[in-house]
């Protein structure tokens, strides 16, 4: 089975990991600007890849469907309890929720990933 997507998603996780790894406590604080900060991308980041990961649990079991919601809402609900999470935290959460989304990708059936 060709999945080229493996291959990239493995290399972007080894490029997060170690920019997590390398990055420190301060530089997680440094704001991006409109109340971001490096740590909060992070935060973004796992919690787009944890969304994934649900919706692709949820469509193993029951068939893959749309599911829509407003992007700009989400992330402007979400980045209040973002801020919340100690950054060094979010940065580690970033790094595991992609592992977890790349491995059920990978052991994902064809059938669900031709769904998709």
């Amino acid at each position: 089975m060709d999945r080229p997507f493996v291959a990239e998603n493995a290399k972007a996780r080894e490029r997060l990991g170690a920019l997590v790894a390398g990055i420190t406590d301060e530089e997680l604080s440094l704001p991006l600007g409109n109340g971001w900060t490096i740590a909060v991308a992070f935060a973004h980041l796992a919690f787009w890849d944890q969304r994934r990961l649900v919706l692709m649990r949820k469509w193993k079991q029951s068939g893959v469907e749309l599911s829509p919601l407003d992007i700009d809402v989400t992330n402007d609900s979400l980045l209040p309890i973002w801020r919340a999470i100690p950054p060094r935290a979010a940065a580690d959460l970033a790094v595991s929720s992609a592992e977890a989304i790349d491995r059920e990708l990978e052991e994902a059936s064809s059938d669900l990933i031709d769904a998709i």
